[in-house]
């Protein structure tokens, strides 16, 4: 699993800025798909050079011993057509508890220029049990019509480079709704399977506001492996430049 992953990750950072910078010069346009609220993207697929945004999520359960607040500040950046970086620092509480950076490329259009499909690769280092893991994903995402689009993201998580490997099936899929130009209601469903099991269930409400802000909210539910169904809440605030 760590050799594919190292394969496929080389492959990204070797091909995925030039096939995107193919795509984005010529007469293709990339659809308008949003990015769903708890499992944030690298900027959206097809993002441009240049591109710069900074936003941060906060979560809490509703009850269980995991009800402390959860945040995550971030910055992403496209540092070329169709590929872009993030650093993000994960707060429990008032402390950090890990170091995260993403690296995701855009590999084009089908469909018409209705769907768009790219790769993530996300490495997180956990300063609790020192471990570098990695996860890698392929994103898809298509425009139905005006109002309706999906985004689904497949792959392996908790890849350790040393010690037991935890690998875990690791799937995502979010469906909107477009509102009004502004507004957009969703639901995400985000499940990791194998070992440890973990789903959660987020209805949210995308909003745009002026000057490059948006903020999006959502309250649902989560699952931990043999725990009961528990309510979650999550705000994220994001600022484009």
């Amino acid at each position: 699993m760590r050799l594919i992953m190292a394969t496929v990750l080389t492959t990204v950072l070797t091909i995925a800025p030039l096939d995107a910078q193919t795509t984005l010069g010529g007469a293709t346009s990339y659809p308008d798909v949003p990015e769903p609220m708890v499992f944030d993207m690298v900027r959206p697929l097809g993002a441009r050079r240049g591109e710069l945004e900074i936003n941060t999520l906060v979560q809490r359960n509703g009850s269980g011993p995991h009800a402390k607040a959860e945040w995550a500040p971030e910055v992403e950046y496209a540092v070329a057509d169709g590929f872009a970086v993030e650093l993000e620092l994960p707060v429990e509480g008032l402390g950090i508890a890990a170091y995260k950076m993403g690296l995701q490329g855009t590999f084009g259009t089908f469909a018409g220029g209705r769907g768009v499909h790219g790769v993530q690769y996300l490495g997180l280092y956990d300063r609790t049990d020192r471990q570098w893991r990695s996860t890698l994903l392929y994103l898809v995402g298509f425009r139905l019509d005006d109002r309706w689009s999906t985004m689904s993201m497949i792959g392996a998580g908790d890849v350790a480079l040393s010690g037991r490997d935890r690998s875990r099936l690791i799937v995502n899929h979010s469906t909107f709704y477009d509102l009004s130009h502004t507004t957009l209601a969703g639901v995400e469903v985000n499940m990791r399977l194998g070992g440890s099991r973990y789903t959660m269930l987020m209805p949210q409400v995308h909003h745009r506001l002026p000057k490059g802000f948006s903020i999006q909210g959502g309250v649902g539910a989560v699952r931990d492996d043999g725990e009961p169904w528990r309510p979650r809440a999550g705000v994220r605030v994001i600022k484009q430049f």
